[in-house]
């Protein structure tokens, strides 16, 4: 009940137009499974996070060694563990998504964040790129790219 209900508000506080995968009896895109994830991880319930995710899902963080989220992580629980390996090393002061581009089942995402590293304040501000495949109205896939050279060096302080 109470997904139907966070369900619901979402819809109504975004506008989201359901069509084309089945979710909660109505259909939503590609797109629209992104965003509800994309509502979860602000939300913080990471509950309904996973709820948008395939079983093997595969998420890839495309960094260097310096980057301490850097990797490949396969399923539901490893994405959670990327996430708090996120939230373990930086605080974040900003995310944002700017746009969003569907091409079949696949969703490319534009976006922004302002990280500020825990371990020595250093504030790292950059633009990214997530590229996520949907398939049966779940995420299979997640890659992002950013700015790591520069990510490393703020790490590396």
């Amino acid at each position: 009940m109470e997904l139907i209900f966070w369900l619901y508000s979402f819809v109504l506080s975004n506008q989201v137009n359901f069509k084309n995968k089945k979710m909660e009896n109505k259909t939503i895109t590609p797109t629209e499974t992104v965003k509800i994830m994309f509502a979860a991880f602000g939300a913080g319930k990471m509950d309904e996070l996973k709820k948008t995710l395939s079983e093997d899902t595969v998420w890839v963080y495309h960094g260097t060694d310096e980057i301490p989220y850097n990797g490949t992580y396969v399923g539901k629980d490893e994405v959670l563990k990327f996430i708090g390996n996120i939230i373990t090393h930086v605080d974040i002061e900003g995310f944002q998504t700017n746009h969003f581009f569907e091409n079949g089942n696949r969703v490319v995402v534009l976006g922004s964040e302002k990280q500020r590293i825990k371990k020595n304040g250093e504030l790292l501000e950059q633009d990214w790129v997530q590229s996520f495949i949907v398939e049966n109205g779940l995420i299979t896939r997640l890659d992002e790219y950013a700015n790591t050279s520069h990510a490393a060096q703020l790490f590396s302080k």
